[in-house]
């Protein structure tokens, strides 16, 4: 494959093949989560695109309030002797935690790559994304058999101290899910704080909906039943954060990439007779890399030296699936990733 000004080799060896794969192009890109249109193909072909969007403002207003919150959850909770309010601190607490994990995940996808950290730190997006999944699961699990046994055990709700609480917590995790609202779509990450927020309005919406029906009925089976349909919407909005956060933990095409739609692009590219070895991986939850060998018979003399690269790489270093690009400038100043990491 020729570009501006360069050109790219895969060479891999893989069992049965010592000597490498023939003749390869590579292109390797690693796209912002949306695709943009005219995205170039030029230059050293190489688009990474660093593109999460800063909501360091976000998480600070959110974790802020929240602990705030906390403390007036537990100081009510003593006031009110109400077991529950102090149980739900704990929890609101661990909330926090959730935050300030996804806000120092979302810090490190920032930095720079390093010589041992060739990639950065943009997976601990991925990672956080996957544990708040997983800490929200487990939360509604817990709730969920609260919920069962208090229907075999019904029991009074707190009075309107724990009404007013959990007012207050509606408009906190409410106002905090708001601030990640809008990068929910774009960023796994940010969609977890989201979610996360959400679900916490949510249980105090029905604790103040059950407590308030039931000041005027005294039905007491309407707070389980009322938190065991929450848990059901919960559980299905995460359930969709878990498995794709899961995805991209183990490396799968991103679910908004067409890998079909690549691999006809890098096909229909001029010369290529056929293509394999195509990979598309997660770097982040909101960068995506590439690699695929192109055949290409009218490939020219430069494949002599791919060869010999991959073989040495692999011999000496045991690297089995090398990506090498060949540049045409003399001081490869054209490349558009000369300065980026």
């Amino acid at each position: 494959m020729t570009a501006k000004n360069g050109r790219y080799g895969h060479q891999g060896h893989q069992e049965g093949n010592p000597d490498g794969h023939g003749s390869h192009g590579h292109r390797h890109e690693a796209h912002r989560h949306h695709h943009q249109p005219g995205h170039e193909h030029g230059g050293c072909s190489h688009g990474h695109h660093h593109g999460p969007a800063n909501y360091d403002r976000a998480f600070a207003v959110g974790v802020a309030l929240n602990l705030a919150f906390v403390g007036a959850e537990a100081f009510y909770g003593i006031v009110a002797g109400s077991l529950a309010l102090l149980a739900d601190s704990g929890h609101n607490l661990s909330d926090v935690a959730g935050l300030l994990m996804a806000w120092a995940a979302a810090w490190l996808s920032k930095k720079h790559a390093s010589r041992r950290r060739t990639y950065g730190f943009g997976r601990t997006t991925i990672m956080a994304s996957l544990v708040n999944a997983v800490v929200l699961l487990l939360g509604v699990g817990g709730i969920a058999w609260e919920a069962i046994l208090r229907l075999a055990h019904p029991q009074p709700v707190a009075g309107e101290t724990v009404m007013w609480v959990a007012a207050a917590g509606i408009v906190i995790n409410g106002a905090t899910a708001a601030m990640f609202m809008a990068g929910r779509k774009g960023d796994l990450n940010i969609r977890g704080a989201f979610v996360h927020m959400a679900a916490d309005a949510a249980v105090s919406f029905g604790v103040v909906v059950a407590a308030f029906v039931m000041s005027r009925t005294g039905w007491l089976w309407l707070d389980p039943a009322v938190s065991l349909a929450i848990v059901v919407v919960i559980a299905v909005g995460t359930w969709g954060l878990f498995q794709e956060s899961l995805n991209l933990a183990l490396d799968a095409v991103p679910a908004h990439i067409d890998r079909e739609a690549v691999e006809g692009f890098l096909s229909g590219l001029p010369g290529v007779t056929a293509i394999h070895d195509l990979h598309i991986w997660p770097l982040s939850t909101t960068s995506v890399a590439l690699t695929a060998h192109l055949v290409r018979p009218e490939a020219g003399e430069d494949d002599a030296l791919l060869h010999r690269v991959a073989g040495e790489l692999h011999e000496k270093f045991g690297i089995d699936h090398s990506t090498i690009q060949l540049e045409k400038s003399s001081d490869g100043a054209d490349c558009r990733l000369v300065n980026a990491h």
